[in-house]
């Protein structure tokens, strides 16, 4: 028992000496040592980080259930009650509480998240008391707690309040999805890094990813001088013939590649991401990787304007090629960073040498295996991966990732269904559009509209928003779209043939002429107008012109 710790006649007797943690062999030792089973001595190492007193719980559990399969996800809640016992001592104030449960959930705390995550208008005293907890750690951009604190505390919270946990875990993913439209440069790659943190404990994508990106990396354009050392980089980890392809697309895009350097600006990496509709049929005949992808698109359905398509033909760490590392989760970012952040994304085609390890992560990620596309070089086989960004545009699928996310951890939260959106050409989208006008003010008639399975207004609406929703959220779309047109006098003229016929409709298109004190002819120029203009507005936004869902 812990009784002799507070015992008076003990104490004279007793010093206390810090210890440090373990480091993996000694842990090992001890846990081997208090025969705990050696397939798991793995995931104890990960949740505990060499921490003594947890070591010594953990152990204490085997103890008493040799059968156990541990995991951080599923620790014990009574190991988890005793290491926060130590941790946080009879926390009662609410917000402090709260801010508790905040703060593992977070790469980095600041006092912007926790005002806006906790809904208050002055969060400087509670940043505060974090702060001077005893396993907070901080950095220039934050706080954060340790990371045997942020594993007990998350854990803790998951097995005594998974619908808080799920509730958290949203508002902190739609915070940053928020963000990231309104960023760009560095501080759009922290908020990627922040909004991929909270995947860090899904057993799928854990081992994928570095979650401890340490140091300064920059990320920045190719410079002619780094071609002959990036050419003999991939020489080194695929061969001559890879070497070739790489300098020639090189040579040939040289705006398609993005390399992360050091502070030094020596490059620790790159990726290089092709845009697919600028290539000839010349250069396509060089590189028989990107001849495969381009017959491929020729197949599926004609690019419309102002769409393109993305290939990552080569990526690798310089020392560590494409094993996981800090610099291969920096180029994961900023892959991720290409999908919600480039204009008319069709398809991404990604290659990868050993595409069996990265099967569990991207299928989570619904990012699809493309055998039909691998290809060969230099007697190695690569294999591909896809994505079609038509039928799932990227704030689904962010959306989809959290709910996936959260029906890991959270019981009775089934996983987000994925549904196939519509495709719809220019000229469907700009009749299905005419169809809602006509039925903007009776939303019954919107049902089966077209436009309910569109980018558009599954964006809007959210990932598996029902068909109530989505009218709610195409006829908010039609209106605020309608609404631009008020802003500028020269197309304010349009805006109101346009409100008394479809938003707030006179009787007849006559009485609506009459109201407006136009002659008829003049009225139906300036609707026509009007409904171009708003499809107009509305097309760019199908195609991914504008991501937020304000």
């Amino acid at each position: 028992g812990k009784t002799w710790r507070s015992d008076p006649g003990w104490q004279a007797l007793t010093q206390s000496i810090p210890l440090r943690n373990l480091d993996p062999d000694d842990s090992r030792a001890y846990l081997h040592g208090r025969r705990v089973p050696e397939g798991q001595m793995g995931s104890v190492l990960r949740f505990t980080h060499g921490h003594p007193l947890a070591l010594s719980l953990v152990a204490d559990v085997f103890a008493q259930r040799q059968d156990m399969s541990f995991t951080a996800a599923s620790a014990p809640p009574d190991v988890v009650r005793t290491l926060l016992e130590q941790f946080v001592q009879k926390v009662s104030d609410p917000l402090q509480r709260a801010a508790l449960e905040v703060c593992p959930l977070l790469r980095l705390t600041t006092e912007t998240l926790l005002r806006k995550l906790l809904d208050i208008d002055d969060a400087r005293p509670i940043f505060e008391w974090l702060q001077s907890l005893s396993f907070m750690e901080f950095s220039s951009e934050g706080l954060f707690p340790h990371d045997l604190a942020r594993e007990a505390l998350l854990a803790e919270l998951r097995w005594r309040n998974p619908e808080g946990y799920a509730e958290l875990h949203r508002r902190a993913r739609l915070h940053y999805v928020g963000l990231l439209n309104e960023t760009s440069g560095m501080a759009q790659q922290r908020i990627l890094a922040d909004l991929i943190f909270l995947h860090r404990d899904n057993p799928v994508v854990q081992h994928m990813y570095e979650w401890k990106i340490e140091g300064s990396f920059i990320a920045d354009r190719l410079y002619n001088e780094d071609i002959p050392f990036l050419t003999e980089v991939v020489n080194r980890h695929e061969g001559a013939e890879s070497a070739r392809l790489a300098q020639f697309w090189m040579q040939e895009q040289p705006e398609a590649s993005l390399l992360i350097r050091d502070r030094t600006r020596q490059p620790l990496g790159f990726v290089m991401m092709l845009d697919l509709l600028r290539i000839s049929p010349q250069q396509e005949a060089v590189d028989p990787a990107v001849a495969q992808i381009m017959a491929f698109l020729r197949h599926q359905p004609p690019m419309r304007g102002g769409e393109t398509a993305t290939f990552f033909r080569f990526w690798m760490a310089t020392d560590t090629y494409q094993d996981v590392s800090p610099i291969q989760s920096m180029i994961f970012i900023h892959i991720v960073r290409h999908y919600i952040s480039k204009q008319g994304l069709t398809y991404t085609f990604m290659t990868c040498v050993d595409p069996d390890f990265w099967a569990p992560g991207f299928a989570y990620a619904e990012i699809k295996r493309a055998e039909a596309l691998d290809f060969d070089i230099d007697g190695r086989r690569y294999g591909v991966y896809a994505h079609d960004w038509r039928v799932m545009p990227p704030a689904a699928w962010l959306e989809l990732l959290g709910e996936r996310e959260l029906a890991t951890f959270t019981p009775g939260v089934a996983p987000v269904q994925v549904e196939q959106l519509f495709v719809l050409s220019e000229v469907e989208f700009a009749n299905a559009l005419q169809a809602a006008f006509k039925d903007y003010t009776r939303p019954d008639a919107l049902r089966g509209n077209p436009l309910l399975r569109s980018r558009l207004v599954i964006d809007k609406a959210g990932v598996g928003a029902g068909e109530p929703e989505r009218i709610q959220a195409l006829r908010l779309l039609i209106k605020s779209a309608a609404d631009t047109l008020q802003t500028s006098p020269r197309l304010n003229k349009f805006y109101r043939p346009l409100y008394h016929t479809y938003i707030q409709p006179a009787e007849t298109q006559e009485q609506a002429a009459e109201l407006l004190d136009l002659p008829f002819s003049t009225y139906r120029r300036h609707l026509k107008s009007g409904i171009e203009r708003v499809t107009e507005l509305l097309w760019i936004q199908e195609l991914g012109g504008d991501f937020s869902r304000n």
